[in-house]
């Protein structure tokens, strides 16, 4: 049986850092583990006028959800905070599948989340996130968050160069969502 981890970035760019990190973890899975990317840059803004039916794209991100045993957020911080196109498709996650009904994508759903910023290393993005996930009634694996630092030369040559130390702690939380998808029989 093949466990699948859906990642969503925060950022929409091909080259984004915050990807980048993502491609790393993905190479720490071991065989039966695939780690596939949401594509969300067509959601229209949130608007419950367009709920139901739901518009397409919200359907097709809803459904890629439900289908992942988990999901992996790999986000940078925007003004100090959750990037608008990532908030806006956790806004969608949220919302129920169904008039009247209390199921929605997100529910109970493992997640786990890596914020990669500047000085900061994305700390008030990591805060909103741990904060609007818990909200979504995610099964946050709020412990093993990871931020990374990211440095001038990151920036400028579009390269994210990881420490050993961050490498380590990218480790440390793929262990630990796999440790939640075994406990949860679904790897």
């Amino acid at each position: 049986m093949e466990t699948n981890v859906l990642f969503i970035c925060g950022s929409l760019r091909e080259r984004s850092l915050n990807r980048q990190a993502g491609r790393y973890a993905a190479s720490l899975f071991p065989e039966g583990v695939h780690a596939s990317w949401l594509d969300y840059a067509d959601l229209p803004f949130m608007n419950q006028d367009s709920e139901f039916p739901a518009p397409p794209a919200v359907a097709r991100i809803r459904e890629a959800v439900m289908d992942a045993d988990a999901l992996w957020v790999f986000s940078p911080e925007y003004n100090h905070g959750i990037p608008g196109a990532l908030k806006n498709c956790l806004d969608w996650l949220s919302r129920p599948l169904a008039p009247g009904s209390k199921e929605t994508a997100m529910k109970d759903k493992p997640v786990a989340y890596t914020c990669a910023g500047g000085g900061s290393k994305a700390r008030y993005c990591a805060a909103n996130l741990a904060e609007t996930l818990s909200f979504v009634q995610a099964d946050l694996i709020d412990t093993a968050a990871v931020r990374i630092a990211l440095d001038r030369h990151d920036y400028t040559t579009d390269n994210l160069e990881l420490a050993p130390t961050e490498q380590a702690a990218l480790a440390t939380q793929a262990n630990l969502l796999l440790a939640k998808l075994e406990q949860l029989g679904t790897r």
